[in-house]
């Protein structure tokens, strides 16, 4: 099991000294003592409307947000990410969530084919600042940046500055990079993905959220991921989950991410939140299991099925 302690976690030098025990402890609390990520994406609801919660093959449950909270709650993960608004309304609920508030967001309703995407920043870190002070769970912020997008200049220098003032309060950053635009032909071409991991590193963030690059005749998606974690240096790598699959497949493809491409965990949301809130627990379960604690892809299946309990309790 992946184990690290206070003294391990590199500590960014824009963290200003008055901030650099908060950091360690919001970098602790949200790999649950691993130095591994298990973020629970709850950001889909502005990204893509309702479409992900109700519907064919969705769970009746997932048309209530706090479907997300209880899942968050009685499973096993290290943050759960979503806008600010949400989280202000339900986190008095569940106050022990770990909570990264994500800065910006778009609709999907403009399309790539339209426009070059821009998601806008949809609050101050100020405003998160003040939650946090007045007891909210907070440990830290995402952002996403569409790289190749016609507009990415404006978010990669939002990106930076949040990311300054971020670590100088003590908070951890995650980015999601996401090749994107007219000018991009393949999304999720080995090298544009690592192309983005490299990104994320120049900006200073502490993880970094891609896609799991396409494979070729010649390498699996792991292997080509590979390049990227390497390409990412001290930014934690991690694969976005997708659309919902088949839940041996899924965990089978997050051990090889891990094991083979070097990721650094995973952010997973409609595979998750699309079911019971039963199966939707037991399969955190399963991913923390292979995040947090390197079971393999058999033994994480047997904690999804409810044949083995998985628990956690956080390092120092």
């Amino acid at each position: 099991m992946p184990q690290i302690t206070r003294e391990n976690v590199h500590v960014p030098a824009d963290v200003m000294p008055e901030f650099r025990e908060t950091y360690i402890d919001n970098y602790m609390a949200a790999t649950r003592g691993t130095g591994r990520l298990m973020l629970f994406a709850c950001d889909q609801k502005v990204e893509h409307l309702n479409k992900d919660f109700y519907g064919e093959g969705i769970d009746i449950s997932d048309g209530d947000p706090e479907h997300l909270f209880q899942i968050a709650d009685q499973g096993v993960i290290g943050v759960m990410a979503a806008q600010r608004g949400l989280v202000a309304q339900y986190a008095p609920d569940y106050p022990t969530i770990n909570y990264l508030v994500k800065m910006n967001s778009k609709t999907n309703l403009v399309k790539t084919a339209q426009q070059d995407p821009y998601s806008p920043q949809l609050t101050d870190l100020g405003a998160v600042l003040d939650m946090r002070d007045a007891g909210v769970n907070i440990v830290g912020i995402g952002y996403t940046i569409y790289l190749g997008s016609e507009f990415e200049a404006q978010m990669m220098s939002e990106a930076g500055e949040l990311i300054a003032e971020a670590h100088a309060n003590g908070l951890i950053v995650v980015l999601w990079i996401y090749p994107r635009g007219a000018a991009v032909k393949e999304e999720k071409e080995a090298s544009l993905i690592a192309g983005a991991a490299g990104v994320a590193v120049c900006l200073g963030s502490d993880f970094v959220k891609v896609n799991p690059p396409t494979a070729t005749e010649e390498q699996t998606s792991a292997e080509l991921l590979a390049i990227a974690s390497r390409a990412a240096g001290r930014t934690g790598l991690v694969c976005a989950g997708g659309s919902k699959k088949d839940a041996k497949e899924f965990l089978t493809d997050l051990y090889d991410q891990i094991h083979v491409g070097g990721a650094d965990g995973n952010a997973t949301g409609r595979n998750i939140h699309m079911r019971s809130l039963d199966e939707a627990v037991r399969l955190t379960k399963a991913i923390s299991a292979i995040t947090l604690a390197d079971y393999d892809p058999e033994e994480a299946f047997d904690v999804y099925e409810g044949k083995e309990n998985f628990v956690i309790s956080d390092g120092e």
